[in-house]
Formats: structure tokens, C-alpha cells, sequence
């Protein structure tokens, strides 16, 4: 089904160009100041958040460590496509070659995608902590969450090379083709080939069920027993504990699975490729800006973690 090595196809472009947001020069200024700071805030953000479970003791749980991998690779994520999205918007368009294109493409789908096995780890990490609470210590091992981050990733580099290299056996047809878009996704170069791509859609689609349907299936599964098990709780404040620490994680999954399945998984025909745009920009800025945002306002023990760091380390500078 895959392709099994990575070709380029050299008849092909030798570049491609992403297609500007506005060609007003205040618009242009105006979106690049708002990008920056949007990108400047999910760095500060997600770095705050894994130097605050580094660095406390108290954090040193599998919870926190899930969500210190999950903030690093959102940092990672947006960094692969931000600053070139933002030089793109200072000055002229930056032509990116044939192998900066492909290279970004597999960089992202493998980041997003390990962000999504991620989320759904989390789901069973929450669903284990309530449901077998007695046990959680004895299932949830340091060498277990790191068995299953690693899985994550690894996976979700396989599937990322190979989709990639699929993709790039395909002709372009020209030297120079226009991307309606910010970054080298699979559906708007797709779109380019001068070719029959029924097949590349189909395995796009297996990709998409592969890293969407399949972990917020069992996202879903992990919160019905979840659910459940809080109904069985007697206290109400009990209750509202427990729903509190599932709430925030099930915030960020509406969210990312929401808005990529509108993207990867909905047929391309009836699809508009200034829509998949606009739902690009939700799932580079908004989600990860919110993931750190989310967890920090609604965690105690973060925001306790960050205000007791942010304090011994102006203690220490003030020595």
C-alpha cells in the first residue's frame, strides 16, 4: 500500500510557493505581529510547562510526565511550520525546494500525529488513576510511559514516512507551483500532482483513521468508564475532583481531533482548500496555545509548581 523507498521525483518542480494571506501591505504587518505573538506565547507557554515538571519534585508523576512530552512536542510542532510562515509574511514569498517541502510535510504529520497517540496515552493514564486507583503505581511504571511515548513516536514516524514518500513519487507538473497554503500539507499538494491520486487519497484516508478514529475511539472508551466510575462516587466533591482532572485533557481533545478529522478525513470533493486553511490555523495556533493555557489555569498543582520555581529563581539571582 506504501511506497517503499523515499524517491523524489526529479522531472517534477524544483520549488514550490505558498499563496499569501493578503497582499495589503498593513494586513501583511498586522498578521505577522499577531502570528509572532501567538507563536511567542505557545513557546513561553509549553516551555514553562515542561521546565515546571523537570524541575519539581512533586510533578514527577506519569501524569505530568505525559504532559511535559505532550508541551515539547507542541513546541516542535509549531516550530516546524511558524518561522517560515512568518518570514513568508515580512517579505516576499520565499520559494521552499522539492526535498524542504517533503521534509516539512513528514516533520509535521509525525509530530501531529504523536501529539494525537499522545492524547489518547493520557486518556488511559486518567482512566486507570480513577478507575484503579489502588493499582495506578503498579500499572502506570516509569518504564511503561516511556514504553508507550516511544511506541507513539515511533509510530507515528513510520506512518509519516511513508505517506511522505508516497506523496513526493508523484509529478508536479512546472517549475514553480502555488500552495494554497501556509505549510506543505498532504490535501493542498496533493491537489497539485498531474496525476490520478485515488490511490494517495485512499491511503491518506487509512493514515487519517489510523492516527484519528482509531486513538479518540479509544479515547472514548477510556472516558465511558471514566464517567462512570465518577457517577459511583458519593461525595460531590469528590466527584467534582475527579471530573476536574479529565476536563482539561478532554477540552484539548475536542479540539485537536475536531478540527484535523474536518481536514484529513472528510472527502476532498466536497472540501475547500481556504477552509482547510483556516482550520490549519486552528490546530498550529489555538490548540497548542491552549494546551499549556488549559492545564496551567485549571491545574493547582502546576500553577503551585510554576509560582514556587518562578520564586527560587529570583531568589537565587537576587544571592
Amino acid at each position: 500500500m506504501f511506497a517503499r523507498s523515499p524517491v523524489l521525483n526529479q522531472s517534477g518542480p524544483t520549488e514550490f510557493v505558498f499563496r499569501a494571506f493578503t497582499t495589503v501591505p498593513e494586513l501583511q504587518a498586522l498578521l505577522f505581529l499577531l502570528f509572532l505573538l501567538l507563536y511567542s506565547m505557545i513557546l513561553c507557554g509549553n516551555a514553562a510547562i515542561v521546565w515546571a515538571v523537570r524541575t519539581h519534585s512533586s510533578l514527577h508523576t506519569p501524569m505530568y510526565f505525559f504532559l511535559c512530552n505532550l508541551s515539547f512536542l507542541e513546541i516542535c510542532y509549531t516550530s516546524v511550520v511558524v518561522p517560515l510562515m512568518l518570514a513568508n509574511l515580512w517579505g516576499a514569498r520565499k520559494p521552499i525546494p522539492l526535498a524542504g517541502c517533503g521534509a516539512q510535510m513528514f516533520f509535521f504529520v509525525a509530530l501531529g500525529s504523536a501529539d494525537c497517540f499522545l492524547l489518547a496515552i493520557m486518556a488511559y493514564d486518567r482512566y486507570v488513576a480513577i478507575c484503579h486507583p489502588l493499582r495506578y503505581t503498579l500499572i502506570m511504571t516509569q518504564k511503561l510511559c516511556v514504553r508507550m511515548v516511544l511506541c507513539a513516536l515511533g509510530l507515528a514516524l513510520l506512518l509519516s514516512l511513508q505517506l511522505a514518500c508516497l506523496i513526493f513519487t508523484l509529478p508536479f507538473c512546472g517549475h514553480r507551483r502555488e500552495i494554497n497554503h501556509f505549510l506543505c500539507d498532504v490535501p493542498p499538494v496533493l491537489r497539485l500532482a498531474c496525476a490520478d491520486i485515488h490511490v494517495h487519497q485512499a491511503v491518506l484516508y487509512v493514515v487519517g483513521i489510523l492516527v484519528l478514529t482509531v486513538p479518540f475511539l479509544l479515547i472514548c472508551v477510556s472516558y465511558v468508564f471514566i464517567a462512570s466510575a465518577i457517577l459511583r462516587i458519593r461525595s460531590a466533591e469528590g466527584r467534582r475532583r475527579a471530573f476536574s482532572t479529565c476536563s482539561s485533557h478532554l477540552t484539548v481533545v475536542l479540539l485537536q481531533y475536531g478540527f484535523c478529522a474536518l481536514v484529513y478525513l472528510r472527502p476532498q470533493s466536497g472540501s475547500s482548500v481556504d477552509e482547510d486553511r483556516q482550520f490549519a490555523l486552528v490546530y498550529t495556533f489555538i490548540t497548542p496555545l491552549l494546551n499549556p493555557l488549559i492545564y496551567t489555569l485549571r491545574n493547582k498543582d502546576v500553577k503551585g509548581a510554576l509560582r514556587n520555581a518562578i520564586a527560587s529563581k529570583a531568589a537565587s539571582d537576587t544571592r
